[in-house]
């Protein structure tokens, strides 16, 4: 295994207990694969917003300073309590990526030069070790680019319409749903002949989903929302939601157009309890970081609750998992095809000026750290 990198850069994220946040590059070790290990070369891995939780935390970004290296920012005292766990604890960050496989143990020397995606944390670096068998083979003709973000936003859009099928609804709400997953969960629909309707925050963002064939959106900003909401709703029969904004009245807003669209539906008796048809909507996102605000006007059939990817695979198991992997795989370039704004190298990750424009969370704008590239 001559030639093998005994070391690399990544790029790691720290929270002192004196209230400030750290992040920089450091040299780690690179230890030759055995086994059934495979050495990825990381050459393309998105900034998800799960990402930047882990990357910037709770800091207050105006205070972003650079020197020696070293990017830090203040975290405001009010959130130090929540940080209690990972304090002073320099951590990896990445969810997923793609690269090439440089080197192996003797049980996976058939991947060696190979392109593959992995999800498994400590992406943004050079180089990545991992288990054979967590890595995803991508078809001849991807590049990483194509391949880095084949886990969690394709799986995500996935489970939410297994979960939809699983907990017996028929057809599902998304907020923030002209996003880069939005838009992979409308093409899931529209292949899978599911009702989905959206719900975006401006006309521009209604224009993107109805150019891919959408036909339910309906914007949040505008003064005829709950109705065009009760409206679509009444027609799809959507009774699940999975909500991307968190905090403030859209998850209650939700609950409450189900049970006025459920009621025109069955024209059933008043009841003071409201209608019996049952109601969830699931939390997995966290855009509007404020309280969540119910207004309780949908009766007692309802839930709101959270929802992670990771908690899903769990529950799915191994063979659901891997046939969602493939699915994956099969519509790499079409259902699951992701758009970056830019891609940056791990140096540019941690310029102030860079940080602010990747964090801002803007639909329609997706980056891509390329740790090969600039080093």
């Amino acid at each position: 295994m001559a030639g093998i990198p005994t070391s690399g850069l990544q790029l790691r994220s720290i929270i002192k207990g004196s209230g400030e946040l750290e992040l920089s590059l450091e040299t780690v070790p690179v230890a030759a694969p055995t086994g059934d290990e495979v050495l990825v070369q990381v050459e393309a891995s998105p900034l998800n917003p799960s990402d930047l939780g882990l990357l910037l935390g709770p800091a207050d970004l105006s205070t972003l300073k650079s020197a020696g290296g070293v990017t830090s920012a203040k975290v405001p005292p009010q959130f130090m309590r929540a940080m209690a766990a990972r304090l002073d604890q320099s951590m990896p960050v990445g969810n997923e990526g793609a690269g090439t496989v440089i080197a192996a143990g003797l049980e996976a020397q058939g991947l060696v030069g190979k392109r593959v995606a992995l999800l498994g944390g400590a992406m943004y670096a050079q180089y990545r070790t991992a288990k054979a068998s967590d890595v995803l083979p991508l078809p001849a003709d991807a590049s990483a680019a194509d391949g880095a973000s084949c886990f969690v936003n394709p799986l995500t859009a996935l489970g939410m319409v297994e979960t939809m099928k699983a907990e017996g609804h028929t057809a599902l709400v998304h907020t923030a749903a002209a996003s880069n997953l939005g838009q992979m969960l409308q093409k899931i629909c529209l292949k899978d002949g599911v009702d989905l309707v959206n719900v975006v925050r401006s006309a521009a963002q209604a224009k993107i989903l109805t150019d891919i064939g959408a036909k339910h959106v309906v914007d949040s900003t505008s003064a005829t929302f709950m109705d065009d909401l009760v409206a679509a709703l009444t027609q799809t029969g959507a009774t699940i939601a999975f909500d991307a904004i968190g905090g403030g009245k859209l998850a209650g807003q939700l609950l409450t157009a189900m049970e006025i669209a459920a009621n025109a539906r069955t024209g059933g008796a008043y009841s003071r309890y409201g209608s019996t048809t049952y109601k969830q909507v699931y939390i997995y996102g966290g855009l509007d970081t404020g309280p969540t605000e119910l207004n309780r006007a949908f009766g007692m059939s309802w839930g709101l609750g959270g929802w992670l990817l990771t908690y899903f695979l769990m529950k799915a198991g191994p063979e659901k998992g891997a046939a969602l992997r493939q699915r994956v795989v099969d519509e790499l370039k079409t259902t699951f095809a992701s758009h970056y704004t830019a891609e940056i190298s791990l140096a540019e990750a941690l310029r102030p000026d860079v940080i602010a424009t990747y964090n801002r969370k803007t639909t329609g704008e997706k980056y891509l750290i390329n740790p090969s590239k600039g080093l």
